[in-house]
């Protein structure tokens, strides 16, 4: 069976890394990015299961992020997370469908969690 494939795009190299570390100890194919442009384009090239954006960067934000991938893959779940959470914005990523939402710094646990619920339809 292939491994789940979890893309990462966080313009802060620290959180890419990190997550790519532990969530590929976790057993995932992991593939990171630190703005939205390029990780768009590998969309266009290969499926994901789980997409994780930021949610405020250069250029687009994790809303466009979100909404192009609903778009191209409407059954791929996309986890968001931000410096900047507040309720507006949680509800605004909601509204879009988001699977998650998180506040930063994001714990490495809970975006495990997080990961496993969405590939278990939960």
């Amino acid at each position: 069976m292939d491994k789940p494939r979890i893309m990462v795009i966080d313009d802060e190299k620290i959180v890419c890394d990190m997550s790519k570390l532990s969530l590929e100890q976790a057993g995932y194919e992991v593939e990171t990015f630190l703005s939205a442009e390029p990780a768009l384009e590998r969309l266009k090239e290969k499926k994901f299961d789980v997409v994780v954006t930021d949610y405020k960067m250069k250029g687009m934000d994790g809303m466009d992020v979100l909404k192009t991938v609903k778009n191209l893959y409407p059954e791929t779940k996309v986890i968001m997370i931000t410096a900047f959470a507040n309720l507006e914005t949680a509800i605004e990523a909601l509204r879009a469908d988001v699977h998650d939402f998180f506040p930063k710094p994001v714990k490495i646990k809970e975006l495990k969690a997080s990961i496993e619920r969405a590939l278990s339809g939960k």
